[in-house]
Order: C-alpha cells, then structure tokens, then sequence
C-alpha cells in the first residue's frame, strides 16, 4: 500500500479476501498491529458481489436494501454497531448495483436516527 502512498497508520484495519479467515490470520493480524474485522452477519449487504446466473445465491438490490432494514426491526439494539460490508466493485452481469441505492439507505438510516462513524472512532 506504501507504493500507493497509503501510510500503515492510515489503514489499521484487514478485512480478509472473502471474508475468510482463520486462527492463523487472526494471529497475523495481532502480531502485525491490524485489526481484524469483518461484516456482521444477517443484513445480506455483502449479497450485493452476487448476479442472476448464480441462481439461488443471487439478492437483488431490493431485497438487500429490504434486509438491512428489516434486520434493524428485528435487532433489540437495531443496527448499532453492525458494520455493512458494500462492494463498490462487482462484476459486469451485476446491472442491479447496490452502491447506486447507497445514499437512499444512508438517508432512511439518518431519518431513524443513525449517526455514521468512521471505524477508528469506534473500534480500538
């Protein structure tokens, strides 16, 4: 990331390719000062990477944006401190793209009274 004039201190926080990971990730991740994140699960943010032709797997973005709001509902504590996971890129045959429904959720999410906070303030 140096290479792209990124500082380490600028990016303290890995997100595993895939969201995969294991002990020995875990242990990487700590050795080498990262933070170790991940998506919370039950939204389907992270169902925005997925198309038609994978049949059964695919969410529309309809249906992801109708997940996260029904998720809050279900959720005692609604949606605080969840982290959505959103891809800005997906692959062609995704024409439905969720990030285009982004600022429409941001602004349903404000309207019930959710405040946006960068991760280093709220994680460390």
């Amino acid at each position: 990331m140096a290479k792209f004039g990124i500082k380490r201190e600028a990016a303290p926080f890995f997100l595993p390719p895939y969201e995969w990971y294991n002990q020995q990730i875990a242990d990487w991740c700590q050795e080498t000062g990262f933070t170790l994140i991940n998506y919370t699960p039950g939204t389907l943010s992270h169902a925005d990477y997925t198309y038609p032709s994978l049949g059964k797997q695919y969410r529309t973005s309809e249906f992801i944006y109708t997940s996260i709001l029904n998720q809050e509902q279900k959720d005692p504590h609604g949606l605080n401190g969840y982290l959505l996971l959103l891809h800005l890129g997906t692959d062609p045959a995704r024409t439905d793209k969720f990030y285009h429904r982004l600022d429409e959720l941001l602004q349903e999410l404000t309207r019930r009274g959710y405040q946006m906070a960068p991760l280093q303030e709220v994680i460390q």
